[in-house]
């Protein structure tokens, strides 16, 4: 009875304006939807994709820089709370009326005040001025750091001493908030990324994308020759894994001491595949991510330097560095 009630109420009221319910139902969401467009977003970020719109094939040609996305995303409004505190000036939106009254902070060279939060009042980044100068890293943030050891990849206070205590307590501060792209273990040094752009963080991490990583390794005792090609065969399983290892390049320096390059980053693999032939690495460094080495940038343990978004780390027909 309650069914039927309902069924009819609900005829009776699509009968309003003579459109069918289903077409009543749906039809505010009608009107904004451009399947086309939302196809173009969907494969801008791929470079000659064809895609089937309708009874057309349409090529569909990749940005031609992320750049221009970045620069765009400066430029659009936000509320000065909002802005001040995604980018770490202050520790909550709370604080900002305070920091205005503190600090120098000036909109198109008319100085901001504390009434700017309480009307809503928005401002382009690229606009504001925090005591003369531009806002730092208003469209994210990419990192590179010659990680030392003894410090975690991790915000666990618990698991001691990490990279994020190395950096300016405003980066710190940032939401979203900066994390290390892929980790490297508690006593492994050497080349390390951080970002606040997760899908940036997501597409340097997929082993999709084939980007190469060169560690130096030093083991405990001899390394085996026929380690070289049981990397580099793709054959290599883990132990505890059902899926076996990309194939991985290693070039043996000395009897304790190799360089690897992977294109992955299975949970310890450098430590593990060494151990599949008895060898303990007692000492692990990465070199390079991609194009990028660590001795062009940072060169002392816990030195780091900002890199722009849009940096290459893999080019077209180009390996990265060895």
């Amino acid at each position: 009875m309650g069914d039927a009630w309902t069924r009819a109420r609900a005829r009776k009221a699509a009968s309003r304006d003579g459109r069918p319910m289903a077409t009543r139902t749906f039809a505010s969401f009608a009107s904004p939807f451009d399947a086309t467009e939302t196809w173009r977003r969907r494969v801008d970020r791929r470079r000659g994709d064809r895609v089937r719109i309708g009874n057309r094939t349409v090529r569909v040609e990749r940005r031609a820089r992320a750049s221009e996305t970045i620069a765009r995303a400066s430029e659009t409004p936000e509320r000065m709370d909002k802005l001040l505190s995604r980018l770490g000036y202050v520790d909550n939106r709370r604080d900002v009326a305070r920091f205005l009254r503190e600090r120098v902070v000036t909109t198109n060279g008319d100085a901001a005040s504390a009434r700017e939060t309480r009307v809503k009042a928005k401002a382009r980044a690229s606009d504001v001025r925090v005591d003369g100068e531009a806002l730092e890293h208003a469209s994210g943030m990419l990192i590179v750091m010659h990680k030392p050891a003894g410090v975690v990849c991790s915000h666990d206070a618990r698991e001691g001493a990490n990279v994020f205590e190395l950096l300016p307590a405003r980066w710190r501060r940032r939401r979203p908030s900066v994390e290390t792209v892929g980790r490297l273990d508690k006593d492994t040094t050497g080349l390390l990324l951080l970002t606040d752009d997760g899908a940036l963080n997501h597409a340097l991490t997929t082993p999709k994308k084939d980007v190469g990583k060169w560690y130096r390794v030093r083991t405990d005792r001899v390394i085996p020759s026929e380690a070289v090609e049981a990397f580099a065969s793709g054959k290599l399983t883990l132990a505890g894994e059902d899926k076996p290892c990309k194939p991985a390049r290693c070039e043996i320096l000395g009897d304790t001491e190799a360089r690897l390059r992977l294109t992955e980053g299975k949970f310890h693999q450098v430590k593990r595949m060494f151990a599949v032939f008895e060898c303990v690495v007692v000492e692990l460094h990465r070199e390079s991510f991609g194009r990028l080495r660590l001795a062009d940038v940072a060169v002392e343990a816990g030195d780091f330097a900002t890199l722009p978004l849009d940096f290459e780390f893999v080019s077209t027909g180009e390996e990265d560095v060895a």
